[in-house]
């Protein structure tokens, strides 16, 4: 191989790694790997302890003021569910992605704390990788609590909406 070949290629395997960390920023994701005509690459995102207890905070914060509604952080005879995604009510997140409360910016809301729904009416979109996901309740009851913030990564199991 000759020093412009070299060259080349490794201006091509720098453009593939732009490219996948560019990936990474778009969908949220964390760590993306691929193998092509021989090349490994893995491409993944440090997250620091500060990064992750923030979105950790905003469903317990929504427990909280659920609870104090008497909602879903609310067992019954009063004692409070130390984790949302053990409520039987809980609708998790199905994907790693983007959670969005409404269809579209400046649309009104799927849902709202309160809200009666059906099986199968639309919760909130998740968009992953630049698909937009309708993801539907799980059962009919009421909305009691909204464990997300519009625009907020999620991940795979994390609880999103609970429904009593």
């Amino acid at each position: 191989m000759t020093s412009k070949e070299a060259i080349g290629t490794e201006s091509a395997e720098r453009r593939l790694i732009k490219e996948l960390a560019e990936l990474l920023n778009e969908t949220g994701l964390t760590e993306i790997e691929i193998e092509k005509s021989g090349l490994k690459v893995r491409v993944a995102r440090t997250i620091t302890i500060a990064a992750t207890a923030a979105p950790a905070a905003a469903p317990a914060a929504a427990l909280s003021q659920a609870h104090a509604m008497g909602g879903a952080g609310a067992a019954p005879g009063g004692a409070q569910v130390a984790d949302p995604a053990k409520h039987p009510g809980a609708v998790k997140s199905p994907m790693v992605g983007t959670a969005y409360r409404s269809p579209e910016p400046g649309a009104a809301s799927f849902i709202e704390i309160g809200s009666r729904v059906n099986q199968g009416d639309p919760l909130l979109i998740i968009e992953a990788m630049k698909t937009m996901n309708q993801i539907p309740a799980t059962k009919s009851g009421t909305v009691t609590a909204i464990l997300f913030e519009n625009g907020q990564p999620v991940e795979f199991g994390e609880p999103l909406v609970i429904i009593e």
